[in-house]
């Protein structure tokens, strides 16, 4: 996972487990789950993750210009325009 860039587009959506990671300009979105069993798969999951994570604080820490809050739009309904 190490060409995860976070914060960097709007289009990358790595996964570990069923938790996809969901790349925005403005956030990283964790959803789903993983499940982190006691064994070497549990090991590689958690390493995995703690690499994504890890990326995302020092590209928080890298940010001069780092802003108190974002504000989240709420979601929207629009009509499906294929129906």
């Amino acid at each position: 996972m190490s060409h995860f860039k976070p914060y960097a587009n709007e289009a990358d959506v790595p996964r570990v487990g069923d938790l996809e990671i969901e790349n925005r300009v403005d956030r990283v979105m964790f959803t789903g789950h993983v499940v982190l069993t006691r064994d070497k798969a549990g090991l590689a999951l958690a390493r995995e993750l703690l690499a994504i994570v890890d990326g995302v604080v020092k590209a928080l820490k890298a940010d001069k210009q780092l802003l108190d809050a974002v504000a989240v739009k709420e979601a929207r309904s629009v009509r499906n325009p294929f129906a």
